[in-house]
């Protein structure tokens, strides 16, 4: 009997917002089961909607203002002051430089900046909070964090003593940082990041190579941004006299296309995003409680294990020996090996245009938990083991 459904998804990028997929998700467990208990758990790992969720679940609130866009323009953004104290800011990156803030037809990374989010770190520090967290996701950008840096103070000089221009196209220029002018209040105040501790700056599996052709760099471009990488690391180490941090290939120090690695420079800790995250939200507790935990996320594939909701869903769930049902806009290679989801499903009813996927996605969302939970309920009402007609009960088919 399911008594207590647990609703635990990602949102669907520049799709649903985690509440609205929750919500999406609860009308179609609603149908099926109009008497179960549903606990909505809508899910931030960092990116877009997690300053406005943990505000919320903290008794926190906004603070509104203007910053700078990844894309150079003004725009109104936010970050968050958690907890009724309100000593902790959390800045999100993606409220600044996310990936959704870029018009498609102006999606190159090398251009886009992150300066803005150097703009909130620095908002957050008039409010005389003794910690920052930023959480990184749904990125936008490529600069290594370098706007960031240039916001609070750095500055980032070419050959020629010139101030580099924003983009991460421009890293290969770079001859040398000076950090005189970087604000003194960082230097008494934590600051953490929580981040994909599998994103790292450099390398074959470096931001670029990975996240670079989805925010629209073209195979030259991400040869070019790799290169200005591995140039930004080698300065940023150089000049800032980092020891503590491997920026090339430490865990996280590609987060948000490598922004991690900007603010490990300035002393910031990398911390796995969900472990920073979900204890704001008493997660395993809920989970415990459940009969059945649905999860969700715009793809299940290969790369959900390595730190996608899905997978961090499933892996507390099963702690507690809890069955889990993932559904996806798409499933890719690799969507059957995600451990600890025990069964999935794709939201699309019949092959359609992206376009139309992203404006319905809150009712295919719907529909699909209603046909996913009453294929449950059959299941549970057949019997263990069918009766086989003859003497033999038939051999597998391998």
């Amino acid at each position: 009997m399911l008594s207590r459904v647990v609703v635990a998804p990602s949102g669907f990028k520049e799709s649903l917002s985690a509440q609205a997929a929750a919500d999406a998700i609860a009308d179609g467990v609603r149908r099926v089961l109009p008497d179960a208990e549903i606990d909505r758990v809508p899910l931030v790992d960092g990116g877009e909607g997690t300053a406005v969720a943990l505000a919320a679940a903290t008794g926190g609130r906004l603070v509104a203002l203007p910053a700078t866009g990844p894309v150079g323009d003004r725009l109104g953004t936010h970050f968050a002051l958690l907890g009724p104290a309100g000593d902790t800011a959390l800045v999100e990156m993606a409220a600044v430089a996310g990936l959704s803030l870029v018009p498609h037809s102006l999606r190159d990374p090398g251009a886009t900046t992150t300066y803005g989010v150097g703009e909130l770190i620095r908002a957050a520090l008039d409010t005389g909070v003794r910690r920052i967290l930023v959480g990184c996701g749904d990125s936008g950008t490529s600069d290594g964090g370098a706007g960031a840096l240039q916001a609070l103070g750095a500055r980032l000089l070419d050959p020629d003593g010139f101030e580099l221009p924003p983009g991460g196209r421009e890293l290969l220029r770079l001859h040398r940082i000076d950090p005189a002018g970087l604000d003194p209040r960082l230097a008494r105040t934590e600051l953490l990041v929580a981040c994909n501790p599998y994103n790292v700056l450099c390398g074959e599996r470096g931001v670029a190579r990975v996240f670079g052709p989805q925010k629209g760099a073209t195979p030259a471009q991400v040869e070019h941004l790799s290169a200005g990488l591995e140039n930004w690391a080698y300065v940023l180490t150089r000049d800032l006299a980092v020891t503590r941090t491997e920026l090339r290939t430490g865990p996280g120090t590609g987060a948000s296309g490598g922004l991690g690695a900007a603010l490990a420079a300035l002393g910031a800790r990398l911390l796995p995003r969900f472990d920073v995250l979900l204890g704001h939200l008493d997660l395993d507790a809920r989970l415990a409680r459940a009969d059945l935990v649905v999860t969700a996320e715009g793809a299940l594939d290969h790369q959900t294990p390595r730190g996608k909701v899905p997978a961090e869903v499933a892996r507390r769930a099963k702690r507690y020996g809890r069955p889990v049902l993932a559904l996806a806009g798409t499933l890719g290679e690799g969507a059957h090996e995600v451990p600890g989801v025990d069964a999935f499903s794709s939201i699309l009813p019949a092959p359609m245009a992206l376009a139309e996927a992203l404006v319905r996605a809150g009712e295919l969302l719907t529909d699909a938990t209603e046909r996913a939970l009453r294929m449950i309920l059959l299941g549970a009402r057949l019997p263990a083991h069918a009766e086989v007609s003859g003497t033999q009960r038939p051999s597998s088919v391998r």
